[in-house]
């Protein structure tokens, strides 16, 4: 156990710093910060000045171990743009994008699994293919088409929803949240179902996929074989063999859910972390930017390790250590 963390740590350090080289290759490419600073009418005293002040007169090799170091702190300068720190934009605006994010990965997998389920045990009825259906507008209809049809019908027509903001969030230290309020979970319902849809029928679709195959085991014709009840069979043995792959993509998918919020943000003016992004490409705010990229990437890779852990744990299979030589 300890050999497979350790072998799983040393592949997250290889794509951070990765991850880093490409961030840091913005600064050196993606337009130059003393302009964005000083104005196109800076002198060139003050452009080597600041360069200087910046570090940006120092060997590439130099410039990349500083900003690890930086980044390893989490600092990543000033916005160019609000002219704050970015470690600050990144902190008010993370709880927004986490909680919008757990929201919908909470909603997908209770909705999903119980569909997913059904479709596999009733495959062939009505409700079934129903199901499906929906499975496939899901899947083929983009998140900003499925967002704008959400707000014109709950939000315009009915009137049930806000249509954009956060609304009234409680603050618990420095951790923001609308989970607490009323207001809060009624901005929070659309976003959710937003960015939910996609993950949801994917979610339907692998389970009854992975039902369909273990139903066809040999240990499930032989709990058969043994009298036991189908709520047993399906429930006892089937189904939680069914959740070990789909627990492996839930895990990769939560962090989609929060690097690929953005155009969820943006649709609903949702004060998270993809808003924030989309901003910065607009302006050109290479800090934010950078910020991002690495912080999504940290994501991924604890996501991808918690989830690497708990497959070994729940598969015994891994656990078994193979003989020496074969």
């Amino acid at each position: 156990m300890l050999a497979f963390i350790l072998r799983r740590l040393a592949q997250a350090v290889v794509v951070m710093v990765c991850v880093a080289l490409i961030a840091f290759m913005l600064f050196q490419y993606v337009g130059d910060p003393v302009v964005f600073l000083l104005g196109q009418d800076a002198t060139p005293e003050q452009v080597r000045a600041m360069r200087a002040e910046l570090g940006l007169d120092q060997p590439f090799v130099v410039q990349f171990w500083h900003f690890l170091m930086n980044a390893a702190q989490g600092e990543f300068g000033m916005s160019l743009r609000q002219g704050t720190k970015v470690s600050r934009l990144i902190g008010e605006r993370l709880p927004a994008t986490l909680e919008l994010a757990l929201m919908a990965g909470v909603l997908a997998l209770m909705v999903g699994i119980p569909m997913g389920v059904y479709a596999a045990l009733k495959r062939g009825s009505f409700i079934s293919q129903l199901f499906m259906t929906v499975s496939l507008l899901g899947v083929s209809l983009p998140t900003f088409l499925i967002g704008i049809l959400l707000i014109l019908v709950f939000a315009v027509t009915l009137g049930w929803f806000p249509s954009f903001g956060r609304g009234q969030v409680t603050q618990l230290g420095w951790w923001s949240t609308g989970l607490l309020t009323a207001k809060g979970w009624q901005h929070i319902t659309l976003p959710a179902i937003t960015l939910a849809i996609f993950q949801l029928t994917l979610i339907m679709r692998l389970v009854r996929a992975e039902m369909l195959e273990v139903l066809r085991t040999d240990y499930i014709k032989f709990a058969r074989a043994r009298g036991l009840t189908n709520r047993a069979v399906h429930f006892g043995h089937a189904l939680k063999n069914t959740l070990v792959p789909v627990m492996t993509i839930t895990g990769l998918q939560l962090g989609g859910l929060i690097a690929f919020a953005i155009i969820t943000e943006t649709v609903f003016q949702w004060p998270g972390m993809g808003l924030l992004f989309i901003q910065a490409v607009t302006f050109a705010d290479i800090p934010v930017m950078a910020a991002y990229l690495c912080l999504i990437a940290l994501i991924f890779v604890v996501i991808n390790l918690v989830v690497d852990l708990l497959y070994f744990a729940v598969d015994p299979r891994l656990r078994v250590e193979k003989p020496g030589g074969h």
